[in-house]
């Protein structure tokens, strides 16, 4: 799939729009740093040996993002569907550790859970 700009600048162009259900904003805002500590600590834990807690601690990224993906079907506005097992991991991993970030850092989170949305001004 084509996008203009990078997938980066492809996801963000889209993302304020697809984010904008409260209960999925807040349970993003909850899940978000679930799954980058649960990433990176199965790293950490798969360098140093111990399997069965990195295996735990993917398991609670997967806990996270599922609570993501269960929410995002109240969004008005669904996102694109994927486009492959390769755009699958590459648009989840952007959006953890760098698009949801983003938004959040921005005020577009913010934003949104006061139902204050740039287009409908």
């Amino acid at each position: 799939m084509s996008r203009p700009g990078g997938l980066i600048a492809w996801q963000w162009a889209t993302y304020e729009r697809n984010h904008r259900d409260r209960l999925s904003l807040v349970v993003h805002f909850l899940t978000v740093p679930a799954f980058i500590a649960g990433v990176l600590s199965s790293l950490r834990l798969l360098s140093l040996g111990l399997f069965v807690q990195a295996a735990v601690m993917l398991g609670v990224s997967a806990v996270a993002f599922l609570l993501q993906g269960i929410v995002h079907r109240r969004e008005a506005e669904a996102p694109i569907p994927f486009d492959g097992p390769l755009d699958v991991i590459g648009r989840i991993f952007t959006e953890q550790f760098v698009t949801f970030p983003r938004f959040v850092f921005t005020g577009g989170w913010a934003r949104n859970l006061a139902g204050q949305h740039p287009d409908q001004h």
